[in-house]
């Protein structure tokens, strides 16, 4: 192309215009600049080297407007981008009312799990206390415009009216409210240090541990090829995979099992198959059969009586004749895809350590990145797994098995028991029930099970629901056990004080009661105080500890407090349940599975005469490709966002309580109640997490 001419081009003749060509170079024609350079900037290196630039000058006015323009222009297009994204989320918000699907529906309670006189009770204190906080908004708002200014030694004063009533509430408040409200904060306070202090203590172990560069080693020395099982240490190990109702998921993780690197006549795979749906059923029994044909050692197994849940279809399992050939047991849910050495890297930890009776493997995630909900979840699970199980496994041996990835001593299980279906988190049962028995646990942080997370917030909701009252259960009916057992004391102390009470019931409670009950009612009491450190410090250090295991979500760190929060309502509601055993502490739901596995993973993964048949996907044949679609489209006609009418009653508060804060001027309140209310909102309305159109 020929060279400009005219105001940026030189003119014939040496006689040029004043300036220097600017060339921009842009990303996106639309928004984003990448580039500005002149043709001179080639000739910066003349002028360090202490050259002089020939013709050189600075750059000139044209320039920095171009500069300038350049930038409003990228400023303009990010104000574009939220401006779109506030007016999705508000169509989003209009959508979710005017369907007015909300999680009081008889399906959803049923599906839940939640006894609906628990709920109902539940949510009309809330919104009682809605009530009660929006007259006390209406009588500060009044009193403030009417300037009610009264001091103390004003109160005495005998005034009329409406004013008289004020300081009678002002003298009513600071007498009997404000006392017991102080009473409560106080040990929501203390209970919150201590709490924090347990928080603290596990991330300096996990420092330690990094610092030391300790790691679980087998005592053996590596395996050798698996084609010599003679030559190595090859036990029988059965591997188990229970599922129902999880025709998402069958074929990817049946296929990583019968994949695993290991002898093939040293380990049997069972197929438990608790689905109640007869294509599932069908599906996952022709990939089975396929499986077969191509030499895998693999079983279908299915219950007619769903009895126990997963605790009966393990324990179901372990009762077939066959199972006393085998020394070892893994266990992997039906969205889990161990990597080919998973029993390589794992199984040889027990040899020559008769004690060890648990190897658990942590977890990675193959849809951590899909939206705001599994980002959030992600920094959970990394803190559980990189602080809490490797500490409590380096320096106690014992920890909570997640139930799945992990491969049990089948003689520590029989030793312990065996499943029992007593609560919703047989893999806790099983757990403490081998640790009173002396058996130890191993924790290997470097072994990792890919596995997805629930992108949807009531697959998260029914999930966690289940996570936090299954352990009540569980305490109720092990604390006689844990107490007359012939463990050390320190071991006692660790299970009932840590391990349960903290963790599982002081946790959920206090996070609950100190942000959503007491931090509101403090601001319509002031005289009881809740400091700023409680409110915003301490919190802000403990999301930091729990976000330093995944660097990279830095980013949500605020998200992450306030959705911790919002959170609490739900663990609080189950941790309840399971402690007075309601009802919904005995219900269990599958938690929903997206399939997030990508077609390159299945074809990998699928034996290789089948891929001589397809040109592309991993199913079987065409009929089962075309059940699979059916069945999808099915479950896509379910499936719905809701209004979730307690978290926005709380919302309600929240911002009402932000709005009384404004009259008192406290800052730093005003903004945390003003953004967790906003936070309340939008789990309220299910905007975080997987949006169904």
């Amino acid at each position: 192309m020929a060279p400009w001419s005219g105001l940026w081009g030189g003119k014939a003749g040496g006689d040029a215009y004043r300036g220097t060509p600017v060339v921009v170079k842009m990303e996106n024609p639309n928004w984003s600049i990448s580039e500005i350079s002149s043709p001179e900037d080639d000739d910066e290196d003349i002028l360090a080297a202490g050259g002089r630039r020939k013709g050189g000058r600075s750059k000139n006015a044209k320039q920095i407007r171009w500069v300038l323009l350049l930038k409003a222009h990228r400023a303009a297009g990010c104000l574009a981008s939220l401006a779109s994204a506030a007016v999705a989320l508000g169509g989003a918000a209009r959508r979710r009312v005017a369907a007015g699907r909300t999680d009081a529906e008889a399906g959803v309670v049923a599906a839940t799990g939640e006894s609906p006189v628990v709920r109902s009770r539940f949510y009309a204190f809330i919104k009682g206390f809605l009530v009660v906080s929006l007259l006390l908004l209406a009588v500060e708002v009044a009193a403030y415009l009417n300037g009610w200014d009264l001091a103390d030694s004003a109160l005495a004063l005998p005034v009329i009216g409406l004013e008289s009533l004020y300081a009678s509430w002002l003298r009513f408040r600071a007498a009997y409210v404000a006392p017991g409200i102080q009473f409560l904060t106080d040990a929501c306070v203390v209970l919150f240090l201590i709490q924090s202090a347990d928080r603290l203590i596990q991330c300096l172990g996990c420092f330690y541990i990094h610092l030391k560069r300790i790691k679980p080693k087998p005592k053996s020395p590596a395996l050798p090829d698996a084609e010599d099982p003679d030559a190595g240490y090859y036990p029988m190990v059965l591997v188990q995979i229970p599922m129902c109702n999880e025709k998402e998921v069958y074929q990817q993780s049946i296929a990583a099992v019968c994949n695993l690197d290991w002898p093939k006549s040293n380990f049997l795979v069972q197929v438990l198959d608790d689905s109640d749906d007869p294509l599932t059923q069908t599906l996952i029994r022709e990939e089975v059969a396929k499986w077969q044909q191509q030499g895998a050692r693999i079983v279908y197994r299915h219950r007619v009586l769903r009895d126990g849940y997963k605790a009966g279809n393990l324990k179901s399992a372990m009762s077939c004749s066959y199972v006393k050939d085998y020394e070892f047991v893994a266990i992997f849910d039906a969205d889990f895809q161990p990597n080919p050495d998973f029993l390589k890297r794992t199984v040889p930890h027990f040899k020559d350590n008769d004690e060890l009776g648990l190897v658990q493997a942590r977890w990675s995630f193959v849809n951590r990145d899909e939206n705001l909900l599994t980002r959030l979840q992600y920094i959970n699970l990394c803190f559980h797994f990189e602080v809490e199980q490797q500490v409590n496994g380096v320096f106690l041996n014992f920890f909570g098995f997640n139930g799945t990835a992990g491969v049990w001593r089948i003689k520590a299980l029989e030793d312990s028991g065996g499943w029992m279906e007593r609560t919703t988190v047989e893999d806790m049962d099983i757990a403490v029930r081998a640790h009173l028995h002396g058996w130890k646990f191993i924790f290997l942080n470097d072994v990792e099970c890919q596995c997805e997370l629930p992108e949807s917030y009531e697959a998260y909701r029914k999930q966690q629901h289940r996570w936090h009252s299954g352990p009540m259960q569980l305490f109720r009916l092990c604390l006689p056990d844990i107490i007359k057992c012939k463990i050390a004391f320190w071991k006692k102390a660790n299970l009932i004080f840590l391990f349960f009470l903290l963790r599982k019931l002081i946790l959920p409670f206090y996070s609950f009661t100190l942000f959503c009950i007491i931090l509101p009612m403090t601001m319509f009491v002031p005289e009881a105080e809740l400091p700023d450190w409680v409110v915003c410090y301490i919190p802000a250090l403990m999301s930091l500890l729990n976000i330093l295991p995944s660097p990279k979500s830095f980013p949500f760190i605020i998200p992450y407090l306030l959705f911790e929060n919002t959170m609490s309502v739900t663990k609080f509601n189950a941790m309840i349940s399971g402690l007075f055993q309601l009802g919904s502490a005995y219900e269990w739901v599958v938690t929903k599975k997206s399939g997030r596995s990508s077609e390159g993973d299945l074809i990998s993964l699928a034996p290789p005469k089948e891929l001589k048949h397809q040109k592309t996907g991993s199913a079987p044949n065409l009929d089962t490709v075309a059940k699979e679609q059916l069945a999808s489209k099915k479950d896509a006609k379910k499936k719905h966002n809701r209004i979730y009418k307690k978290e926005l009653a709380l919302s309600m508060l929240l911002l009402t309580a932000a709005a009384r804060s404004l009259l008192s001027k406290q800052g730093i309140h005003f903004y945390f109640l003003l953004f967790q209310g906003i936070s309340f909102l939008l789990v309220g309305l299910d905007l975080i997490g997987e949006q169904v159109e």
